[in-house]
């Protein structure tokens, strides 16, 4: 009797210790992941019980391929940019998530009539759109730069520049700065031309350039003076300049785009995940989240709860959306095979400085 008392408290604590689940969150990393945890992750713990771990990573689906495939998956939910979380579900990496259970808005709307964007693969849940941009320090020029086609002239405003170290937005903005339409980049960019065409403009910019991986590096490039300009996440500028550094936004040909909320297949926590996303979706939390950091809810309900003068910093905001190009993720799941391994070789390529013109 006593040793089922003993086994039967045991499973008590069991079931105890499972009740007080911990779920592992990979997002990215500085004043974004700031922002999730401050809006709505630490609300879920103490609403839940459940303490989120939060992993942070550059992007990417080589370690959720990897987990998937031996089912020995760590990583439950991941916000994936959507190109990646459409290739991660065309390989069935992901769980298919229903979008019929995420919560209503609170007038009662379906979640599927709420969300802003349309249902690009059934992995994922849009998040919060954001956007790269470029951004300088102030004083850093007698007359400041405003458009994009500055971040490429050399001559006028010399210095160093950073990039992301990823062809997505660095090809589109290459395009642009060459004369090509917004409208058309991806049209250009479809052909063999068009992508020669964008690497030859890099070309002109591969001396001065230094390469991030995350938005923290970006913003530590800026406020280190390392360079003069650079591309980076536009929230992260906002951040940056809330703790006093002087630097500008040049929204023109801001690269816009969404996150998803994905859940790796083969987990052990696929239920708690779910239950992770419905909560993370929510309009309180995405209207929450844009409060810690300005980028755009994709819940027509949680917009709405935003006041006037957050609307108009947001990437989405009408003002900036004027030469905005949408970073095209079907594109990019359909051509980031084949346009990636191209990009590493250029990058191994020795910088061609050029010769000095005769007097």
């Amino acid at each position: 009797m006593v040793k089922q008392t003993f086994f039967a408290a045991l499973l008590m604590a069991a079931a105890s210790g499972a009740a007080a689940d911990t779920l592992n969150v990979v997002s990215w990393d500085g004043a974004y992941v700031k922002s999730q945890i401050l809006g709505f992750i630490r609300p879920y713990e103490e609403a839940t019980g459940t303490r989120v771990n939060v992993i942070q990573y550059a992007g990417g689906i080589d370690e959720i391929r990897a987990q998937s495939r031996a089912w020995n998956v760590s990583w439950d939910v991941v916000d994936l940019e959507l190109f990646d979380a459409i290739r991660a579900c065309n390989e069935g990496l992901l769980e298919v998530i229903d979008r019929t259970t995420l919560p209503a808005a609170p007038d009662g709307t379906a979640a599927e009539d709420d969300f802003i964007n349309r249902q690009v693969t059934p992995c994922g849940v849009a998040n919060v759109a954001g956007s790269t941009i470029v951004s300088f320090r102030r004083g850093a020029f007698a007359k400041p730069p405003t458009s994009l086609e500055d971040f490429f002239d050399l001559s006028k405003y010399p210095g160093k520049r950073a990039l992301r170290k990823s062809p997505q937005g660095n090809l589109e903005w290459a395009l642009i700065a060459d004369g090509v339409p917004h409208q058309k980049v991806y049209d250009v960019l479809g052909t063999e031309a068009g992508l020669t065409r964008a690497f030859a403009k890099l070309d002109e910019l591969k001396p001065q350039l230094q390469w991030w991986e995350t938005g923290q590096q970006a913003i530590r490039l800026l406020e280190t003076e390392q360079v003069v300009m650079s591309a980076v996440y536009s929230g992260r500028v906002a951040a940056a300049v809330e703790r006093g550094e002087p630097l500008d936004i040049i929204w023109d040909h801001q690269v816009w785009y969404y996150d998803v909320w994905s859940i790796v297949k083969n987990g052990r926590n696929t239920e708690l995940a779910q239950d992770f996303v419905r909560f993370a979706s929510s309009a309180e939390s995405l209207a929450a989240q844009a409060g810690y950091i300005p980028y755009g809810p994709m819940r027509r309900s949680s917009m709405a709860m935003l006041d006037e003068s957050l609307r108009e910093r947001l990437p989405t905001s009408r003002a900036h959306l004027k030469t905005a190009v949408e970073l095209n993720a079907t594109w990019w799941s359909e051509n980031l095979d084949r346009i990636a391994p191209r990009f590493e070789r250029w990058l191994e390529r020795p910088v061609m400085v050029p010769k000095a013109m005769p007097r």
